[in-house]
This record gives structure tokens, C-alpha cells and sequence, in this order.
């Protein structure tokens, strides 16, 4: 059984046992977290495709940790003019072990 998710304004297709990283949610290890928005299931009966969701269809599951991705370099010049600017940015993001898919 498989569903396609969508949280944070992207899109995931995530089966029971799955880990994986999503935008930071806000909740600490160990909490159990609901995604409702399920914009398809497809399991041994076929498919099911919402408009937008599908009605009563649930994802539920685990977060594993919190923690910041590496660190990205932002680096802006304007040559001849003396302007050189060096930024650094670590995205948060949430693991997240996918328990099971209701629908």
C-alpha cells in the first residue's frame, strides 16, 4: 500500500515503514504526527484519486529527530565595485518514519 502526500507544499509518496525528511513540523522526538492531506492511495483494490483529497484517507506517523541539513554557501560579488558578501544557511528539517496509511 502506497499514498502520495502533500505537506509543506511538496509532494511525497510514502509507504508504511518509510523514513523520510520533510520541512520542520515543530514537534519534538518521539511525537505522533497526521497528515491529511492524501491526494492518492493505491492499494490491492486499485487506485484512488481525490479532488483534491481523498475523503477520510490518513497517514500517520513517528518523528525520529530534528535536525539541520549541511550547510549551504551564499556567496554574492559585484567585481570592480569592492562588494563581497559570504552568508552561510542550514535548512531544519524533521525525520519522520511513516507508521501507517488509513484509508
Amino acid at each position: 500500500m502506497t499514498a502520495i502526500i502533500s505537506e509543506c507544499g511538496k509532494q511525497y509518496r510514502v509507504a508504511p515503514g518509510d523514513v523520510l525528511f520533510v520541512e520542520k513540523l515543530g514537534k519534538e522526538d518521539g511525537d505522533k504526527v497526521t497528515f491529511d492531506k492524501v491526494l492518492a492511495v493505491v492499494d490491492e483494490n486499485g487506485v484512488k484519486v481525490g479532488k483534491p483529497f481523498v475523503a477520510g484517507a490518513t497517514v500517520s506517523a513517528t518523528v525520529v529527530k530534528n535536525g539541520k541539513s549541511k550547510k549551504v554557501i551564499v556567496y554574492k560579488m559585484h567585481p570592480k565595485k569592492n562588494y563581497r558578501r559570504k552568508q552561510g544557511h542550514r535548512q531544519p528539517y524533521t525525520k519522520i518514519q511513516i507508521d501507517a496509511i488509513n484509508a
